[in-house]
């Protein structure tokens, strides 16, 4: 048999670090989170903040989050379950969803830091890449940067609505429209009229017809939702409307009424001096006799 060179011999074992546990899960990307977090050290304590998004399922969850060496810290959070509160009846992950809850997040941080009269961003948006810039006589704005964790950034994905709604509720979100649905490759520009279709969720009208008349089983499927609440592809852009004002109007959270019985009190064993036991003793005594 030939000779075969040990790769990881002892000197490999000795030498051998472990990785931080959340890579070793594969949640943490590092080596973006080490940049998202690190503040210059002219601005001393002043946190990074961080605009989280993050799919499930069924929901979305954005969130502006900052780190200090105990951890990271939630600033304030939003999320698409909440949606249905504002006229949203469906389709809770959708692009447009993903666009409103990263709105309601912005005019909830906004109201939460005493910016949202200040800082009303862009009530009408048109599709049109916009940020938000130093208003006169007022603070600065307040600015994020965008953490997608580990999902895929290609062009059109749901993260960038997210991004999109908290850059237009007011929040200052260094991006430009390269990721954007309908952006150009060869001629470098963004389809305004494609991005305010999204935002509306004119996309979802227009599959919703066309599934209809293609294939009305598979139509009655998917959008049991809309349809078990009388939202027709004809209602879905008016539905987007009026949940954008209403989240302007009233973006503080409201929290959720806990079903089922209330937890019973917890109640702490005492423990018996030496008086105690012996009287449990002799009436346990006295029970056994008295049973005889």
């Amino acid at each position: 048999m030939p000779f075969v060179k040990q790769q990881k011999n002892k000197a490999y074992f000795k030498r051998y670090q472990v990785k931080y546990r959340r890579r070793r899960e594969g949640k943490t990307d590092y080596y973006a989170r080490k940049r998202l977090v690190v503040q210059a050290k002219n601005k001393y304590n002043s946190p990074k903040y961080r605009l989280v998004v993050r799919f499930t399922n069924k929901d979305v969850i954005c969130q502006i989050i900052y780190a200090k060496l105990q951890g990271d810290f939630v600033l304030s959070a939003a999320y698409a379950h909440e949606l249905p509160r504002y006229g949203v009846k469906g389709g809770l992950t959708n692009w447009a969803s993903a666009y409103a809850t990263g709105l309601l997040l912005a005019r909830r941080t906004l109201a939460k830091l005493g910016l949202a009269d200040k800082y009303e961003g862009f009530a009408e948006p048109d599709g049109t890449v916009q940020l938000i810039e130093a208003a006169e006589d007022a603070p600065r704005p307040f600015k994020a940067f965008l953490d997608v964790g580990l999902a895929r950034t290609s062009t059109g994905a749901r993260v960038f609505g997210a991004m999109k709604g908290a850059s237009d509720g007011g929040i200052f979100v260094p991006h430009n429209g390269n990721r954007f649905p309908g952006f150009d490759l060869e001629t470098k520009t963004n389809d305004d009229e494609l991005l305010r279709n999204y935002i509306y969720g004119v996309h979802v009208a227009e599959y919703m017809e066309y599934l209809e008349e293609e294939d009305e089983e598979r139509y009655k499927k998917q959008f049991a939702t809309f349809i078990k609440n009388g939202i027709t592809s004809d209602k879905v852009e008016d539905m987007y409307t009026e949940a954008h004002e209403a989240i302007r109007a009233d973006p503080s959270a409201k929290p959720t009424e806990k079903k089922g019985k209330p937890a019973k009190p917890y109640r702490r064993l005492v423990a018996l001096n030496k008086k105690q036991k012996m009287a449990k003793i002799n009436d346990a005594k006295a029970k056994f006799e008295a049973s005889k």
